[in-house]
């Protein structure tokens, strides 16, 4: 593939919102898990604040839901709207394309549209399903919102959505779709996504422990994450996108290929996109889940394709795992660790689990780093490898 440069970003999550406070944060250790109760479940979280006070435009108003409210305060960060802007005045607004990652879009009102009536009862006539549940809504949104005539897609892969919309807008610039893109992935909590999650005893006790050998199971968190993609570098300092691999094994539902065959396969055609060898990555940042099982298959992937001499690092003991929008947040905290010269620790780990060979950081580093690569493994076998840097 032909390199592609993120010439803008931004990103919200349980840390903060903006590049500063991303930062400030992976230096100081500062997490973003919270203890949450939500209808007798106790569980830690990373919940976004100030989004109850975020309003949409008068003429978006049907739009409005948690998951859009997101979206718009994503776009308000690092001056990321004015940026794009800036984009759509030097393309036109027909040659940018939106691909918007989500697994739940704004599931959390229509739970509690349910939950306020009647049985039996019909939804009131304010709730509106396509603007707001649909998995679609959030990219209509953005696309609505910002003016965007190129083609849209919504994408909703689980846990590697958003990793997966970076490639797809990759493809469609690469193909003459349009020119630039605009990427990411919003993700917020409701209730369906806890419930789930902790019926299929995947959840932590207590603050999630990547590869840990006491390691009990995930955190949820919820994030927006938008990048502006575009085919030249805006700066000399802005991050490339130089690869990308997928696949989709399809083990099973929710329990990873033992042997991570199919993140295998991904990172495999990562390196192949990008032309290098398994020897020019620097760091990786894992999807490191702290399940028993997605951390020791994501293990014998990484040591049978990379070796067991990388640093690597799972940064979901800050952020909390993000669901569609985390294959985005991790892409975009890896370019802020190659700016940065960054290796961050893996937050809440207290040692590295002895029957796994990855290098794993427990405390953070500092160190010169050109590539890197972030690893996204979803439900069903959906499998995302990313490579970013510096060509």
């Amino acid at each position: 593939m032909a390199v592609k440069y993120l010439t803008a970003s931004a990103l919200v999550t349980a840390v903060g919102a903006g590049r500063d406070n991303t930062v400030e944060a992976l230096r100081n250790q500062r997490g973003g898990l919270k203890p949450v109760d939500e209808a007798g479940l106790t569980l830690y979280a990373g919940h976004v604040e100030g989004l109850e006070g975020v309003e949409l435009a008068a003429e978006h108003a049907a739009y409005d839901c948690r998951n859009n409210r997101l979206a718009e305060m994503t776009l308000r960060t690092d001056d990321f709207a004015q940026r794009l802007e800036a984009a759509v005045a030097h393309y036109g607004p027909g040659r940018i394309g939106v691909f918007l990652a989500t697994s739940t879009g704004g599931m959390r009102e229509t739970e509690a549209a349910c939950r306020a009536l009647p049985a039996g009862q019909p939804l009131p006539e304010t709730f509106t399903l396509a603007t707001t549940h649909r998995l679609s809504a959030t990219a209509d949104y953005l696309r609505t919102r910002c003016g965007l005539r190129g083609p849209v897609q919504s994408i909703s892969t689980a846990c590697s959505s958003s990793a997966k919309a970076l490639a797809s807008a990759a493809r469609h610039i690469d193909a003459g779709f349009c020119d630039a893109a605009l990427v990411g992935g919003v993700d917020t909590l409701c209730r369906t996504t806890l419930y789930g999650f902790n019926a299929l005893e995947l959840t932590s006790q207590g603050l999630c422990r990547p590869f840990d050998p006491e390691r009990d199971g995930l955190c949820l968190g919820e994030a927006g994450a938008l990048a502006l993609l575009e085919p030249r570098q805006q700066t000399p300092d802005d991050t490339a996108l130089l690869g990308y691999g997928e696949s989709t094994d399809a083990h099973h539902l929710s329990t990873p290929h033992p042997e991570g065959a199919g993140a295998r396969l991904a990172i495999r055609r990562a390196l192949a996109s990008a032309g290098l060898g398994s020897g020019a990555i620097d760091y990786i940042n894992l999807h490191g889940t702290a399940t028993p099982l997605n951390d020791r298959m994501e293990d014998q992937a990484l040591v049978a394709e990379l070796g067991d001499h990388i640093p690597a690092s799972s940064t979901k003991g800050w952020t909390g795992h993000t669901l569609g929008a985390a294959g985005m947040v991790e892409a975009l905290i890896s370019a802020l660790c190659l700016e940065e010269g960054l290796i961050p620790g893996t937050l809440n780990t207290r040692k590295p689990d002895p029957e796994l060979r990855t290098k794993l950081q427990v405390e953070p580093a500092h160190h010169p780093l050109r590539r890197v690569m972030s690893q996204s493994f979803g439900f069903g076998g959906n499998n995302c490898s990313l490579i970013l840097g510096y060509p």
